[in-house]
């Protein structure tokens, strides 16, 4: 894709409720992103089933290449209206970047995008289309670097309604506030995390309706190379090393083992620290070249901890820990989009329990969460084993 897509959301439940009524589902690829967020009438699990549901439908159909009018008119005749309130059962956004950044927004029901560009809020040209009796909005644009996309439910726009405010949070207002508190260089998780804050604010901790802030922002890719355990085959070290050395973007080695083995090869001396931070995660090192040197096992359980804790977490402070975990944590989440994993097969007989086969060593399997927790965060992982 020409722009990657640095991609958050976050919702609060309406209070009281064990589920939320809203649901957002994602898809990235090389050639598209799609997100889509429901709201589903009404909350609790009723409506969480509904939206579920209905955001299942779309980011399938999308993903196989079908038309919005062939997922719409599927939703329409999956989800039909409610005979008493003459509502959709769910309403949903809809948003799809292309290959070339050419970018196409469908909405049904739920608030007007926000769209921003050179940290203003600009207006989206839109045109009305009816399907099956029910009036969809599009628009399509352009994007361009820095740009942002902000979507949200019903409950942010009606946020404080009867509380602090008396006719709630409007658009404009919404608008204006993320006029005023973004930047070029925000992520999107910190977009995301501001506004349900103010939100949660607004409800004075008790929401009064499922509330849900997606943000999406177009950057250039950023790149990551990261090794981990010495191959299986001696020979293969120096081409491990070599292709840690000449790659683009941070370089990052976890264990102790990998990390001598690319000081062996480089003749780059490793600078150890005893400063224990965090009593749970082994001090950091330091090697000319390389942008982080960790311990290995310990430090990758770490930080899969915390990129699974920063999925749902409202404030990201514990990101910004000085221990190797969080640092490293911290540097795949804001620093990478595109991240190679060079992991070398050899078992540790110390990372080993003698009762399990050589595939299911504690070494690979953390390597593994990590790869899934970061795709799951949206980011593209390549692994080439050793």
């Amino acid at each position: 894709m020409k722009f990657f897509v640095d991609f958050a959301t976050g919702s609060l439940n309406k209070y009281g409720e064990e589920l939320c009524g809203d649901k957002v589902e994602f898809f990235s690829d090389k050639d598209s992103f799609i997100a889509v967020l429901s709201d589903g009438l009404g909350s609790g699990v009723k409506a969480n089933i509904l939206a579920t549901l209905t955001s299942k439908i779309a980011i399938t159909m999308l993903k196989e290449g079908l038309s919005i009018e062939e997922v719409v008119d599927t939703i329409i005749h999956t989800l039909p209206m409610c005979s008493v309130r003459k509502l959709a059962y769910s309403t949903f956004t809809i948003i799809k970047i292309d290959a070339e950044g050419m970018g196409y927004v469908v909405e049904f029901d739920n608030p007007s995008v926000f769209f921003m560009r050179d940290n203003q809020i600009c207006q989206l040209e839109a045109t009305i289309k009816e399907i099956n009796g029910r009036r969809i909005k599009e628009s399509k644009f352009q994007l361009q670097e820095k740009d942002a996309l902000v979507f949200v439910s019903d409950g942010v726009i009606h946020a404080g309604a009867g509380m602090i405010l008396n006719l709630g949070w409007s658009w404009n207002e919404v608008a204006n506030y993320l006029q005023t508190t973004m930047n070029a260089s925000m992520p999107a998780k910190m977009v995301t995390n501001l506004l349900l804050g103010v939100c949660e604010d607004l409800y004075i901790e008790k929401p009064g309706d499922d509330t849900t802030v997606v943000t999406m922002r177009a950057i250039k890719p950023k790149l990551a190379t990261l090794f981990s355990g010495p191959p299986i085959d001696l020979n293969k070290d120096r081409e491990v090393v070599d292709t840690l050395i000449h790659s683009l973007g941070k370089k990052i080695v976890c264990g102790g083992t990998a990390a001598n083995i690319v000081s062996r090869k480089t003749k780059a001396e490793i600078r150890t620290t005893f400063n224990i931070i965090d009593k749970d995660i082994p001090p950091i090192g330091y090697m000319k070249g390389i942008d982080l040197v960790t311990e290995g096992v310990l430090t990758i359980k770490g930080a899969v901890e915390r990129l699974e804790k920063l999925k749902t977490a409202k404030e990201v402070d514990f990101l910004y820990a000085e221990d190797g975990a969080s640092k490293l944590a911290r540097m795949l989440f804001e620093d990478c989009t595109h991240i190679k994993m060079l992991v070398g097969r050899a078992i540790n007989p110390a990372h080993q329990n003698p009762d399990f086969p050589n595939e299911l060593s504690i070494k690979l399997n953390v390597l593994a969460k990590l790869e899934k927790v970061l795709m799951s965060l949206g980011k593209f992982v390549e692994i080439e084993y050793f």
